[in-house]
C-alpha cells in the first residue's frame, strides 16, 4: 500500500469494521446459495459455492473475535468469496438462476445473481481485512469508487447526449441517417461527451492540464506498448480457451451484431478505434478514474478497482443477453482492462494504453470486416 492509502486508516482498525461487514455479506451469500439446495437444486456447483460461502463466514468471524490471525482470516475469506463469485457466475452462465419473488414488491430476483454480487463485495472486504483497513478506510474507499463509477456512467450518458446533439443538424437537412452516418456521429459524440466529462471532473477537482499524463513515449515505453498489445491478445486468447473448455458462453458485443448487418461500418470504426475510442476511453478510465483511485488505494489496487468500474460501465453493450452471458463478457472486459491499467501504472503515460487499446480494437474491427465483408 502507498503512503496515501495508509494515512486514512491510522488507528482505525480496532473497530473491526471489515470482518463485521464481511460476516454480514458472507451470511447473505450463504443464504442465497443454500436456498437453492433446500429447493432441490442438485448441482455440485451450487453445493460447492455454499460450502465456500460458509468458509468465508467462519473466516470473518475468526478475524472479528481474534480466533484467527487477521491476515490468514482475510486471505481465507477473500479466496472463499472469490470462489463463490466464479462458481455462481458459472452456474448463471449454464442457465441455473433460481429466481424468487419478493413478497411485498412483486419483483423477481435471482438468488445466484444475489450470491454473485454479495460474494464480490465480500472478496473486497476480505482483502481489506488482510491489509488491516478499518472503518474509516472502508468508507473512504467505498465513496471514492462510487463517485468514480458515477463519473464513468456519466461519461457514457454524455456520449449519447452529444451524439444526439450532433445528429440534430444533419436531421434538419436529411430525413434520416444511414447506418454509416449514425456510426460516424456516435464516434464523434463519444469523443465530445467523454472529453466534457473528463474536463468537468478535472475542473471540479481544480486540476489543470498538467494532470494529463500525455507525453512522447520513451524507448522503454515503446517496448511496453508493443509488449502490451501482445499481452492483450494473449489474455483474450487465454480467456477464450478457458471459456471454450468450460462451456462458457459470452454475449456478442453490439458492434459484432452491427458488423453482420453492414460490414462497411468497420471501415469507419477501424480508424475511429485508434483516433477516438482508444484515446478517449483511456483518458477517462485511466488518466481520470484510475489516477484518482491512487489517492485512496495502492497503485495495484487502483488498477483492479478501476477495471471493475470499466467492466460495469460496459454492461449496456451486452444488454440484450442473459445475466450469465453478460457476466462472462464482462470478465473478458475486466481482464483486458487489467492489462491496460497495468500499462498506465507502469508508464504513467496515457499515450501507451491509448495506443494499445486503439490498435487492439482496430485489429478486432478489421477481423470483423474480413469475416462479414
Amino acid at each position: 500500500m502507498n503512503e496515501t492509502a495508509r494515512a486514512d486508516d491510522a488507528g482505525s482498525y480496532s473497530s473491526g469494521a471489515a470482518p463485521a461487514v464481511g460476516t454480514g455479506l458472507a451470511a447473505i451469500t450463504v443464504a442465497a446459495m443454500a436456498v437453492p439446495v433446500r429447493r432441490g437444486v442438485d448441482d455440485p456447483i451450487v453445493w460447492t459455492g455454499a460450502a465456500f460461502a460458509l468458509a468465508a463466514v467462519f473466516a470473518f468471524l475468526g478475524s472479528r473475535y481474534g480466533r484467527i490471525d487477521r491476515r490468514i482470516a482475510g486471505s481465507i475469506a477473500a479466496a472463499s468469496s472469490l470462489a463463490v463469485v466464479l462458481l455462481s457466475g458459472y452456474a448463471l452462465n449454464q442457465g441455473v438462476s433460481v429466481p424468487v419473488t419478493l413478497p411485498t414488491l412483486g419483483w423477481s430476483i435471482s438468488l445466484l445473481f444475489t450470491a454473485f454480487l454479495t460474494a464480490g463485495f465480500a472478496t473486497g472486504i476480505g482483502i481489506a481485512d488482510y491489509f488491516g483497513i478499518g472503518g474509516h478506510g472502508l468508507k473512504v474507499r467505498s465513496l471514492r469508487i462510487t463517485l468514480l463509477l458515477v463519473v464513468g456512467l456519466t461519461g457514457l450518458i454524455a456520449a449519447q447526449v452529444a451524439m444526439l446533439l450532433l445528429a440534430l443538424p444533419v436531421l434538419l437537412v436529411a430525413d434520416s441517417l444511414s447506418q454509416l452516418q449514425r456510426v460516424a456521429i456516435s464516434q464523434f459524440g463519444m469523443a465530445l461527451g467523454t472529453a466534457v466529462v473528463a474536463g468537468g471532473y478535472l475542473a471540479f477537482r481544480e486540476y489543470d492540464l498538467s494532470y494529463l499524463d500525455l507525453r512522447l513515449p520513451t524507448i522503454r515505453q515503446v517496448v511496453w506498448t508493443v509488449g502490451g498489445l501482445v499481452v492483450l491478445f494473449g489474455t483474450l486468447f487465454s480467456i477464450s480457451v478457458l471459456f471454450q473448455s468450460a462451456g462458457v458462453e459470452s454475449a456478442d458485443h453490439g458492434t459484432a451484431q452491427q458488423a453482420q448487418e453492414n460490414p462497411e461500418i468497420m471501415l469507419v470504426l477501424i480508424p475511429a478505434a485508434i483516433l477516438i475510442i482508444g484515446p478517449f476511453e483511456e483518458l477517462l478510465y485511466r488518466n481520470v478514474i484510475q489516477k484518482s483511485l491512487y489517492e485512496t488505494f495502492s497503485r495495484y489496487g487502483a488498477v483492479v478497482a478501476g477495471s471493475v468500474i470499466f467492466a460495469v460501465v460496459h454492461v449496456l453493450a451486452y444488454g440484450t443477453a442473459g445475466a450469465g452471458q453478460i457476466i462472462a463478457s464482462l470478465t473478458v472486459i475486466f481482464g483486458l482492462s487489467i492489462v491496460l491499467g497495468t500499462l498506465y501504472e507502469r508508464t504513467d503515460n496515457l499515450l501507451v494504453p491509448a495506443l494499445v487499446h486503439g490498435l487492439y480494437d482496430a485489429i478486432l474491427f478489421a477481423n470483423l470486416y474480413l469475416t462479414y465483408g
